[in-house]
């Protein structure tokens, strides 16, 4: 291979039209094997890879699709895709040619023919592919049937209309029962990609169409596993056993080796999770679950902030998950700065679960002024999530919050000072020097828009001579602030001089004697002069998000592993046409989880289409589906009444949901969060806004 690109790399030059036409048309002569015409066919493909424009070359070249060679077809085909759109005026020059290798003895020509006039939706190749397609889809090569369930989707791309009334979507369904792996995957494939489209048939499974899948998930390949896998989200549990078995088949593919199959079964686990009731069968899955997610957090950057994303949401459903593994989130010195905000946000998520480590609390709490303190577009939502701390009422949390404020304060001077009364209100639960000392300089710093200042100032120098140095520091400067703000309080004045008096007579410090003496010094000689100094402008602090709505909580978690779940915004939001997703409801439905569906409105097709075959009773009059939602599509299984295959209780893609709520991580202030968007919590490090696709990309 290594030797075949190399000689390959010579076709990698610029070349001409007329030279490229002129060889073509040389090589028709004397060339028996068609060496020449590769030769020539290889550079066109080459300068197309380059980005120049060999269209002019267009009638030249479909003129090789006779040649029975199939690297040639290949080059020619690919030649197709590239400009059969441009060329919708010369395209029918190809139609018999496509037509003649649709029924080619070689299955690699039949469905390399059948893949590019998928490629091309033109209205005359649409019609042309409509019934290749559909013996296609019973050609007894998989190789060729596995390619036609995926220009199926296309089809529906191309004319949704066309590919429901032609029945494609029922031919489709009835792939997801054949006996090659690598056909059901794709079958799959196609069926999500039509059923997440707005304006698609609504894609479901039953539990015998499910089962059958997890029987072809050990012979699929990574990316057939991942479509199945994905597809499993479809399938709504009636009973809790059913879930149960489900994903006791799933858990099993928490060891593969490839991240993204892993995601997806954990996806699936978070979902199946939501229709359970065996306790211990639920803390066995987030304790295998756990490890896995440690393994990706080892790979490089870009995928450390992907799975970090993702286990960001994951802890705040199931905080069991990685409530022993807080350690691996310590930030490293050569993380980039998007890893490490990441890693902050999660390790203050854990810390909730962690009632015993309350150093690992106060870590996180300090993570969050930290980082308002580095990112300023983080910084209002920081100040949120400080308070909300402080509502719980927890005293060394309230604590932690005092302290890192007082930073805040002097980061964004003049900002959030209308904190400050939130503040007061839990002086009794400031025991500590540290946190009684920032509160003191709060007080004391702003003593000119806190009304009853001196009173509080009163308060707490009364046991000045028992408080540690450093809160007798804070207490020496903040009673000169007060002073210099209200000279002409008499309560000020006294105040100021019973502390200098102890410490500069009563005090042992050197370091506090010596401060009371220059304050004193000051005052006595020149007080204005005293409060310029004393007040003076302080340097910036440089030191080198959060409740989501449990709701939306749960449809972020369908996405988990894909860009959804990097955004922490639902595709629909983002991708031109993507259906959204929402929990089904059924009699297997944790009770909580109940109380959070999201309904999912879907766009119609122009006209109903109609499905051949067994379906769903008719709804009466007043049901969802007689009231413009879409046709839930029938799946067959092997056995069973009609009614047992088809679920008509409800429609839509199915997302995860919490169930009890000591997995569900509460609110600090248990009222309404402000943080219910976490699109902005990394300020602006994160990547660029997503954009909608130019064009429909399939796969």
């Amino acid at each position: 291979m290594a030797t075949q690109a190399g000689q390959d790399a010579k076709f990698f030059q610029r070349g001409k039209i007329q030279e490229f036409r002129a060889e073509l048309h040389a090589a028709e002569s004397k060339d028996k094997k068609f060496v020449k015409r590769k030769t020539v066919l290889k550079k066109i493909v080459a300068n197309i890879t380059m980005g120049n424009d060999m269209s002019p070359l267009f009638t030249d070249v479909v003129q090789c699709l006779g040649i029975p060679l199939l690297e040639i077809k290949k080059m020619v085909y690919l030649f197709l895709v590239c400009y059969g759109r441009s060329k919708a005026e010369q395209i029918h020059l190809v139609i018999p040619s496509f037509l003649q290798d649709c029924n080619d003895r070689n299955p690699l020509v039949r469905a390399l023919a059948i893949r590019t006039m998928s490629y091309i939706p033109i209205p005359v190749v649409t019609e042309s592919l409509t019934e290749q397609l559909r013996h296609c889809l019973k050609d007894r090569d998989p190789y060729v049937r596995k390619t036609a369930a995926i220009c199926v989707a296309k089809l529906y791309t191309a004319d949704p209309r066309k590919a429901e009334k032609g029945g494609f979507v029922e031919m489709l369904r009835d792939l997801l029962l054949d006996a090659n792996a690598t056909v059901v995957s794709n079958a799959v494939a196609a069926l999500s990609e039509i059923g997440d489209r707005q304006d698609g048939v609504i894609f479901k499974l039953n539990l015998t169409v499910a089962n059958k899948l997890l029987a072809a998930l050990s012979e699929s390949s990574e990316w057939g596993q991942i479509y199945i896998l994905d597809s499993l989200l479809r399938y709504v549990p009636e009973r809790h056993s059913d879930a149960e078995l489900m994903a006791e088949r799933v858990i099993v593919q928490l060891g593969h080796a490839n991240s993204a199959v892993v995601l997806t079964a954990i996806k699936v686990l978070l979902y199946l999770m939501n229709y359970m009731e065996n306790r211990r069968l639920m803390d066995y899955i987030c304790k295998k679950m756990g490890p896995p997610l440690v393994t990706i957090l080892s790979s490089g950057p870009e995928v450390q902030y992907v799975a970090l994303r993702n286990i960001l949401l994951i802890i705040q459903r199931r905080p069991n998950v990685l409530k022993n593994d807080v350690k691996v989130f310590f930030c490293k010195y050569n993380d980039p700065i998007y890893v490490k905000l990441a890693k902050l946000e999660i390790m203050y998520r854990l810390a909730h679960t962690l009632q015993k480590s309350t150093s690992t609390v106060r870590k996180a709490v300090r993570s969050i002024g930290r980082l308002a303190i580095k990112v300023e577009a983080a910084a209002d939502d920081c100040i949120k999530a400080l308070l909300d701390l402080i509502e719980t009422k927890v005293t060394y949390v309230v604590q932690e919050a005092v302290i890192v404020i007082k930073d805040v304060f002097r980061r964004y001077p003049g900002k959030y000072e209308g904190i400050i009364p939130v503040l007061c209100e839990n002086f009794d639960a400031l025991d500590e020097p540290e946190s009684k000392a920032a509160m003191i300089w709060i007080v004391g710093q702003f003593a000119d828009r806190i009304d009853n200042a001196d009173e509080l100032m009163d308060d707490l120098t009364f046991t000045f001579m028992d408080e540690p140095v450093e809160v007798q520091l804070a207490l020496l400067s903040a009673s000169v602030k007060l002073f210099v703000y209200k000279s002409q309080s008499e309560t000020s004045k006294a105040l100021v001089h019973k502390v200098l008096k102890w410490a500069t007579e009563e005090v042992d410090n050197p370091d506090l004697r010596d401060r009371g003496f220059m304050y004193w010094r000051m005052l006595a000689i020149n007080p204005a002069v005293a409060g310029e100094i004393v007040l003076a402008e302080k340097p910036a602090i440089t030191t080198d998000s959060d409740r989501m709505d449990r709701g939306a909580l749960d449809q972020l978690l369908l996405h988990t592993g894909t860009l959804g779940s990097i955004y922490h915004k639902n595709p629909e939001t983002f991708i031109r046409n993507a259906g959204g997703k929402a929990l089904a409801d059924s009699p297997a439905l944790n009770p909580l989880s109940r109380q959070v569906l999201v309904p999912i409105a879907r766009s119609n097709l122009p006209t109903a289409v109609q499905i051949p075959g067994p379906g769903p009773p008719e709804p009466p009059k007043d049901a969802p589906e007689a009231l413009g939602v879409k046709p839930i599509l029938p799946i067959h299984g092997g056995s069973g009444s009609d009614s047992d295959l088809i679920d008509a209780s409800s429609s839509g893609d199915h997302n995860g949901d919490e169930d009890n709520d000591e997995d569900y991580i509460a609110s600090p202030s248990g009222a309404g969060d402000p943080y219910a968007n976490l699109g902005g919590a990394f300020g602006g490090y994160t990547t660029d806004e997503p954009k909608p696709h130019t064009d429909d990309l399939l796969f």
